[in-house]
């Protein structure tokens, strides 16, 4: 390793994933390499209109972009690996990831046409890899998805420990055990700092095993006389094998519904990370030709996401599958914050439908579990790292502080406990660590095919549209001698119903021509000036007529 300097250190700040679930984007720079850590999207929140996902802004990447050594990637869910073929584009560096999320990141890459040139390297719990002055290792954790790891950055400044999202199932369908003893070895040898998943530092005690929700959905297949349809995230392929066991059990074919569901189960089982016995999955066309009680439906829409599978179930819009009164529908997810009355308008509409539903939290339903650790988890993480300096991160703020308690209640120092928002940085020099300058961080918005062109003023206007609507006013005036020639014709959307307004608008067209009139004799002709006072003038009116703002958009023509 390179000697150290006095000028040298070490930074550690979230581009995404701190206050907020999902966007997860880490950075560990150590004078000039950066190893970023996940590239993550999260969806969009109610007040961003018509935007698809949100991406962290990389713009301090970009602009070092010859410091990033690489992106390493902690395990293949959306809020990790959805920002990537956004991030790639801009950003060509390498990328390491364990081979269930190198196959589902190729799928997302293939689809963007990155899949070329892009270097990517696959690597093992197991592997060491040198990134610059800083050298990775990783240890194997559980999480609902495999080939889930925890990263180990050891730097001139000392170690930086990144958790990834984790919890301890002692008992896991896959078998892949924590490693318990390399995390202890590695607190053993001395951590400066710890980044560690807060998602449940709110909920106390333990989370249960996966292994209970194939004993509780077998049950449920057994007493079902009809068709049990299951929805849950396409990516906890630990929960789709429990599905699959519970068909096999009880003797029922599965179907695969949904995009992401289809192309998830076909990834993760040429990989060979599920088992399924040849014959078992039929194509939705044949699920009416089998007897009811001989078919699991496995599909998307736990969330109650408008497009997918369950949902368009649920309405009776899907091609394919329709929901029969006695159906059995399961949802094994619970609801990320925000999404629940989305959640719950699909499960009114299915039950009207005559569906019998389990849905709820995992512990009322037992048909979900969570994939990160509770409290007494996270202070067995704490314990066995034994870190000096501790950043909670990913999840929101007051979870974020609950850890934080966490950490100061297994005896790391409260001034060594840092609760950052994105973009904040925390340096480290000589064994000491405080809070830096901040570097730039935010949202970049995707809306169809444009990324980032979509800001706050855009959003804006969406909200004042959506709430008020929008009047257009067009006018032509005479470039002689400023005369009004044609209107103003007035154009309403979304504000009043016209023929039922004639009134108002008629009032409205004598207030545009009164106002241009009394500009023309004033010898104003600034286009600017027309449209501000027109804009004014009929503002005003129609906020004493309607109590309303609409959006005004005056139009004025020279001939």
């Amino acid at each position: 390793m390179s000697k150290k300097n006095n000028q040298d250190k070490l930074l550690i700040f979230a581009l995404g994933g701190v206050g907020e679930i999902g966007k997860n984007m880490y950075v560990i720079q150590y004078n000039n390499d950066i190893v970023v850590v996940d590239s993550g999207l999260k969806f969009p929140e109610e007040d961003m209109l018509g935007i698809d996902i949100v991406i962290p802004d990389i713009s301090y990447l970009t602009e070092n972009r010859d410091k990033v050594r690489g992106i390493i990637i902690t395990h293949g869910h959306e809020d990790h690996i959805g920002g990537l073929p956004y991030v790639l584009k801009s950003l060509n560096v390498p990328l390491y990831a364990t081979k269930l999320t190198m196959g589902l990141i190729e799928g997302k890459l293939k689809e963007a046409s990155l899949l070329g040139e892009t270097k990517r390297i696959l690597i093992n719990a197991d592997s060491e890899i040198q990134l610059g002055t800083i050298r990775a290792s990783f240890f194997r954790t559980n999480h609902s998805i495999p080939d889930s790891v925890g990263v180990s950055l050891d730097t001139p400044e000392g170690t930086v420990v990144h958790t990834g999202d984790f919890k301890f199932d002692h008992t896991p369908v896959n078998e892949q055990f924590a490693d318990l003893q390399r995390i202890a070895e590695i607190g053993k040898r001395g951590v400066l700092a710890l980044l560690s998943d807060s998602t449940n530092a709110e909920r106390p005690g333990y989370t249960p095993s996966e292994a209970q929700v194939g004993d509780n959905l077998e049950d449920i297949f057994r007493k079902s006389s009809q068709r049990v349809v299951v929805a849950t995230f396409a990516s906890n392929v630990h929960r789709i094998q429990q599905i699959i066991n519970a068909a096999i059990a009880t003797k029922r074919k599965i179907a695969v519904v949904g995009r992401s569901m289809v192309n998830v189960v076909g990834i993760a089982s040429d990989l060979g990370y599920l088992n399924i016995p040849e014959g078992m999955i039929i194509e939705p066309e044949e699920v009416n030709k089998l007897a009811a009680d001989r078919v699991v439906i496995l599909c998307t829409g736990s969330q109650g996401e408008p497009m997918s599978a369950l949902t368009r179930m649920a309405r009776s819009t899907h091609r394919k599958v329709d929901i029969l009164p006695g159906d059995t529908v399961i949802i094994a997810a619970t609801p990320i914050p925000g999404n629940e009355r989305y959640v719950g308008r699909t499960v009114d509409e299915l039950f009207r439908l005559g569906a019998n539903v389990i849905y709820g939290n995992g512990s009322v339903s037992g048909v979900h579990v969570s994939g990160h650790g509770s409290q007494e988890e996270l202070k067995l993480m704490l314990n066995l790292i034994k870190p000096k300096y501790f950043i909670p991160i990913h999840g929101e703020y007051r979870m974020l502080r609950q850890h934080a308690k966490l950490g100061e209640a297994i005896g790391i120092e409260r001034e060594n406990i840092f609760v950052i928002d994105n973009g904040d940085t925390v340096e480290f020099q000589n064994g000491n660590g405080r809070k830096g300058s901040k570097v730039q961080a935010g949202n970049v918005l995707i809306d169809g095919l444009g990324v980032g062109d979509v800001g706050n003023i855009v959003l804006r206007d969406r909200k004042l549209l959506s709430q008020d609507g929008i009047l257009v006013v067009v006018v032509t005036l005479s470039k002689q001698d400023g005369a009004i020639l044609s209107g103003p014709d007035i154009i309403s959307r979304g504000f009043v119903y016209v023929r039922e307004s004639e009134g108002l608008l008629d009032e409205a067209n004598r207030i545009v021509t009164s106002t241009l009139t009394r500009l023309m004799n004033d010898k104003v002709n600034e286009w600017a000036s027309l449209k501000t006072n027109v804009k004014d003038a009929l503002g005003r009116f129609l906020y004493e007529q309607t109590r309303r703002r609409p959006m005004i958009l005056p139009i004025i023509m020279e001939v």
